[in-house]
């Protein structure tokens, strides 16, 4: 894997699990938790949203051919979701918000929810991370490649959340909205690439440029 591929799969992890936009969301979960706790919160939240995407990373794929599904037509499908996700990023309600709103809805606080989910292995990251991995068009080592980036954007995450109380002071919940709509844009176009992908993998786009 060349140093493109790695800077490409490692904006579009850190994209899909965005670190920044969880930052209100973690401290909201932690409002009524004693701080020398909230280590061990942002601890167990990204390890459990690790635990989750590893899970897609190393078997989404195998569960999609067990049932007769080729990667081409999960990788459009996938593009189509993520680009809807990243247009309710850049044009809905911002991430943070709909988030805490649901927390609050449901009464519900904790590592798991919603922090690591859908918080930070939200359903793009998993659709991502199924994409990325692709087990006849990439080896063993990329795969280990892909999974290494994600665990180095875990472990951003980690420290953005251990550091969540400066950087908000710093940003604000609004410039921490502010950049969860610029991620919807790059997600954006992310998505239109790995639908492109898809049809290609499928041979759409090769029967669409043959009479050119």
């Amino acid at each position: 894997m060349d140093w493109q591929s790695l800077v490409r799969e490692f904006v579009t992890l850190f994209v899909v699990i965005d670190p920044v936009g969880s930052i209100p969301v973690f401290l909201y979960a932690t409002a009524s938790i004693p701080k020398r706790l909230h280590k061990t919160f942002a601890l167990r939240a990204v390890l459990a949203a690790a635990a989750v995407l590893a899970f897609f990373l190393v078997a989404g794929q195998l569960l999609l051919e067990a049932i007769g599904l080729r990667l081409g037509a999960f990788q459009i499908a996938g593009g189509i979701v993520l680009f809807l996700f990243a247009l309710s990023m850049i044009f809905g309600e911002a991430k943070p918000e709909t988030e805490i709103e649901e927390a609050e809805n449901e009464d519900l606080s904790g590592a798991v929810f919603p922090l690591a989910i859908p918080s930070i292995a939200s359903p793009g990251a998993i659709l991502a991370v199924v994409i990325l991995t692709d087990n006849h068009e990439t080896a063993i080592a990329e795969q280990a490649a892909t999974a290494g980036l994600l665990a180095v954007v875990l472990l951003i995450t980690l420290l953005i959340l251990l550091l969540a109380g400066r950087i908000v002071k710093l940003i604000g919940r609004t410039g921490a909205s502010v950049v969860s709509r610029v991620m919807g844009l790059i997600l954006a176009t992310v998505a239109v690439d790995a639908v492109l992908q898809g049809l290609e993998q499928v041979g759409v786009l090769k029967l669409a440029a043959a009479p050119f």
